[in-house]
C-alpha cells in the first residue's frame, strides 16, 4: 500500500491521508512562521521536521506550491512564499465574497453533525477566551472553516478557499506577534463566535453580516503592518541581503 494512502484521523470525525496529515502539518508551520516566509527549507527537512515519510511530503508541498505557499526551485530546493501585503489583502477580498457564498449556505443546510460540531467550537471558544493562546485558536479556526464547509454542502469549495485562509492566519499571526498582542486574539475569538451564533440560528442575513465584520477586522491589520512591521518578518531573504552589504 502506497503510504501516503494510510488513513488517520484528522481531528474533525474524518479520515485524512497521510498526505493530508502532512499537508496540515506544513500548513500550520507556514501559519506560525516556524517556517519563516520568504526561508529556504529542504524537502528532507520537512519531513523530519513533521515526522512523515517522502511520498507524502513530496504530495503535500506539490499541493501547497499549487497554492502560492510554497516555491519549487529547481536544484535549490522550496522556499517557502515571502508575505506579499498588497497582494494578500486583495485575496482577502476574494475570501470576503467566497465566504459569504459559504456562511449562507451553511446555516441553510447545517444539520445533524455540523450542527454539533459548529456548537462544540463555539463552546470552546466561549469557556477557553481568557486562556486560549493562538496555536489553539487556530486550530479551533481552522475546524469551524471545515465545519461551514461540510454544512455547505459543496466539496469544490475546500481545494478553492482554503488557501484563503492560511493566507489569512499567516497575515494575522504576524499582526498578533508584532502589533495586536492578546487584545487582537480577543477580538477575533468574538468575531468567530458572532459568526457561529446566527448560522445555528439559520438567521442568513445577521450571518452575512457577521462575516464581513470578520473580514472587515482582518482587513484592518494591513494598515498596520505596512506602517509598522520590519519588512525581513515579510521576507527573511531582505535580512539576508541588508546583513550581507
Amino acid at each position: 500500500m502506497d503510504a501516503a494512502q494510510v488513513i488517520e484521523s484528522d481531528g474533525s470525525g474524518r479520515q485524512a491521508s497521510l498526505a493530508e496529515i502532512a499537508y496540515d502539518r506544513i500548513e500550520d508551520l507556514i501559519v506560525h512562521r516556524i517556517l519563516k516566509p520568504g526561508a529556504d527549507v529542504r524537502m528532507q527537512e520537512l519531513q523530519v521536521q513533521i515526522g512523515i515519510g517522502r511520498t507524502p511530503v513530496h504530495q503535500a508541498v506539490r499541493r501547497l506550491a499549487a497554492e502560492t505557499l510554497i516555491q519549487i526551485r529547481p536544484r535549490d530546493g522550496l522556499r517557502i512564499s515571502p508575505i506579499d501585503l498588497t497582494r494578500d489583502r486583495r485575496l482577502l477580498q476574494l475570501r470576503r465574497d467566497m465566504d459569504r457564498f459559504v456562511v449562507r449556505l451553511a446555516a441553510m443546510n447545517a444539520s445533524g453533525n455540523t450542527r454539533n460540531q459548529m456548537l462544540h467550537i463555539a463552546h470552546q471558544l466561549r469557556s477557553r477566551r481568557a486562556e486560549m493562546e493562538l496555536e489553539e485558536f487556530n486550530t479551533y479556526d481552522r475546524l469551524l472553516d471545515r465545519t461551514l464547509m461540510d454544512a455547505a454542502e459543496e466539496p469544490f469549495l475546500d481545494r478553492t478557499l482554503r488557501p484563503l485562509h492560511t493566507v489569512s492566519r499567516r497575515i494575522g499571526g504576524l499582526h498578533f506577534a508584532e502589533i495586536g498582542g492578546p487584545e487582537a486574539l480577543l477580538t477575533t475569538i468574538d468575531r468567530h463566535l458572532d459568526l457561529v451564533e446566527p448560522v445555528l440560528r439559520r438567521d442568513v442575513d445577521a450571518a452575512l453580516a457577521a462575516s464581513d465584520r470578520l473580514i472587515d477586522f482582518a482587513d484592518s491589520m494591513f494598515d498596520e503592518l505596512e506602517a509598522k512591521v520590519d519588512p525581513a518578518l515579510l521576507d527573511v531573504q531582505l535580512g539576508t541581503f541588508g546583513k550581507s552589504r
